[in-house]
């Protein structure tokens, strides 16, 4: 069956319960949501569900490729962009290896910022009372994640780097989890300066992007089908 690439971009609205469909009438765009700073103490539920937006945000801008190339590379490939955040450009560039390295289903590459499937930014976190790196979407399709200067100087910035990459591959934080645990974030302490994902983690990440990319491309092609 052919489809052109057109049809299938338009189809890939996945209905992701955490983005969905734009309402006919103006509405109030939703603010946006960021999810736990990266020293927190506990994951709240709304923390969360921001992250599992970002997570789906991804998967969407991703499925929309793919679905208009699904006979490329078997790996699922996620654009970045790192322009807006120079300072951390080595960190930024140590995490994409460790995760590309970790896992076998999804390769995170750097692009340009139009063909970006989330950014990274860096700066003073300017939200009141809070201090941190985190990853943070809009709800509709867009993410980035930023990196906090005072934050890295206190805790070791690669971690911080593959920490918050982690909420993009689809990963919740887990702040009670030993230094071992990559998603353990700050919980550990300052003297944790592990980057790497467990066993569990790099497991978790291959079959989300096994079966939960999966199901999202089909529910594109579904679409462009009727």
């Amino acid at each position: 069956m052919h489809m052109s690439t057109s049809a299938l971009a338009a189809a890939t609205g996945l209905g992701l319960t955490a983005l969905g469909a734009a309402p006919a009438t103006a509405a109030p765009a939703p603010a946006p949501v960021s999810s736990a700073s990266y020293s927190g103490s506990t994951g709240s539920a709304a923390e969360a569900k921001a992250d599992q937006a970002f997570f789906e945000a991804v998967i969407k801008s991703v499925a929309e490729k793919r679905a208009a190339n699904p006979n490329g590379p078997a790996a699922v490939t996620v654009v970045y962009n790192a322009s807006q955040a120079p300072t951390f450009s080595s960190q930024i560039a140590s995490s994409t290896q460790i995760w590309n390295s970790a896992v076998s289903n999804v390769k995170l590459q750097e692009g340009s910022a139009s063909a970006a499937d989330f950014t990274y930014r860096e700066g003073d976190d300017p939200r009141p009372g809070h201090r941190g790196s985190h990853a943070n979407t809009d709800w509709h399709g867009k993410g980035y994640i930023f990196l906090d200067y005072a934050q890295s100087k206190q805790y070791d910035p690669i971690r911080i780097t593959a920490h918050e990459t982690g909420h993009v591959l689809g990963l919740l934080d887990h702040y009670e989890g030993p230094c071992s645990e990559l998603m353990s974030g700050g919980g550990p302490g300052t003297s944790c300066t592990n980057p790497n994902p467990d066993a569990a983690e790099r497991s978790k990440v291959n079959q989300l992007w096994v079966n939960g990319f999966a199901k999202a491309l089909d529910k594109a092609l579904q679409k462009a089908d009727r």
